[in-house]
């Protein structure tokens, strides 16, 4: 089986199924620095990362904005000076999809390659 991060988000229509817990648990432990927040509006995924500086928040901030455009599926995402809250849920379903822990890792490994950068 793939790692989650190397998996592709499918499209997801109003409808589509929620994950199962069953599901969450196998899913959650193979992202294990992300938080899952139940929530009567929709549960979701919330991560924090650190940063230096705003720059590199901000940096970080346009690079996921990128990626997430090409995946078709889109983050709520807060910068503030070096810190960045990513939220992954679906809102079609108002909940989470196998597609929002495909991205919780992606988004991980895209923070791993900018933190790789930035100490070479």
């Amino acid at each position: 089986m793939p790692t989650l991060a190397r998996e592709h988000c499918v499209a997801c229509q109003k409808g589509a199924p929620h994950v199962t817990p069953e599901e969450i648990e196998l899913l959650l432990p193979q992202i294990p620095a992300w938080t899952l927040v139940l929530d009567d509006e929709g549960d979701r995924l919330e991560r924090d990362y650190k940063f230096g500086n705003f720059m590199e928040a901000l940096a970080f901030t346009k690079r996921l904005g990128r990626f997430a455009e090409r995946a078709g599926h889109h983050p709520s995402i807060l910068t503030e000076w070096g810190h960045v809250r990513v939220t992954w849920t679906t809102n079609k379903i108002h909940g989470l999809h196998r597609n929002d822990f495909i991205m919780a890792a992606r988004t991980d490994t895209l923070f791993a390659l900018q933190e790789s950068a930035a100490q070479d």
